[in-house]
């Protein structure tokens, strides 16, 4: 399935589809650093600046048919590090990935964003996708769910076009399901969210054997006992001379755990038949 990366960062999206099986036909990514990034690992693939300026047209015209979209749009508009000014923050872009579902109508859409989305701006997000005929429902999957050494949880929303195949689905007037009301939409990923495991520094559940639930345990820098992820590389810390180490840093910070996307991947091409 050929894939549209939208704020494309360095490419994390990207790797976990692309190992699952995908093909990214596009990228759209602003910033300089990330895009070098980009340029370097994927030289053959389009690079999109501005998902402003970017059109189903315009794909078109260029030959791109994505059958899925994917991104991790801003999260200062929802973010609690921040003021939360919603969607009268002028980084709310959301309704520009909305419009480019609009227009390109792909089979799948798998979106990222902070916590902090679920209090605010998701519900409309599940609203704008269910009116254009969209299954769609949010996951909290954190880090350590795929055995990372860190929490950091994230709401991961899965959407399948089911409205050009069922077009005899009963909706009220403004594209819900009949019956649902929106504060309610939000409440099994909240629930999740709150019922979820302490992890502990491995990225482990605690429990009664202390065991992940996912993965095979591996060893990492000779040590004697297992561990999932390697917490530190085998070199000092040492940054002098390490070139762009802020831009490093911060394209880190805003990429999506590869590991994530990867098992959504496998899911979507199972329920296609293609695995």
């Amino acid at each position: 399935m050929k894939v549209l990366d939208l704020f494309s960062g360095i490419g994390g999206f990207s790797v976990g589809l692309e190992k699952a099986g995908f093909e990214t036909v596009a990228f759209c990514e602003i910033e300089e650093y990330p895009k070098a990034v980009l340029r370097k690992h994927w030289p053959d693939t389009p690079i999109y600046n501005d998902v402003r300026e970017l059109t189903g047209e315009r794909l078109r015209a260029d030959g791109i048919f994505p059958d899925v979209i994917v991104g991790g749009y801003p999260c200062q508009p929802f973010s609690v590090a921040g003021v939360r000014r919603g969607e009268d923050d002028d980084r709310h872009l959301w309704p520009e990935v909305y419009r480019l579902v609009k227009e390109i109508r792909p089979a799948w859409g798998i979106f990222e964003n902070v916590a902090g989305h679920i209090s605010m701006g998701l519900d409309e997000v599940l609203s704008d996708l269910e009116a254009e005929g969209y299954a769609a429902r949010p996951f909290v999957i954190p880090a350590c769910g795929v055995d990372a050494p860190h929490k950091r949880d994230r709401v991961w929303i899965v959407a399948k076009n089911v409205g050009d195949t069922q077009r005899g689905r009963q909706r009220g007037n403004d594209g819900r399901r009949s019956g649902q009301e929106p504060e309610n939409r939000c409440k099994d990923v909240a629930d999740t969210k709150s019922k979820q495991g302490s992890p502990n520094h491995n990225g482990q559940k605690q429990g009664a054997a202390g065991k992940s639930e996912q993965g095979q345990l591996r060893r990492s820098g000779g040590g004697s006992h297992p561990t999932l992820w390697p917490t530190e590389p085998d070199v000092g810390r040492v940054a002098n001379g390490v070139s762009n180490r802020s831009h490093r840093i911060k394209a880190l910070g805003n990429a999506v755990v590869p590991q994530i996307p990867e098992q959504i991947g496998r899911i979507i091409l199972e329920v296609e038949g293609l695995i």
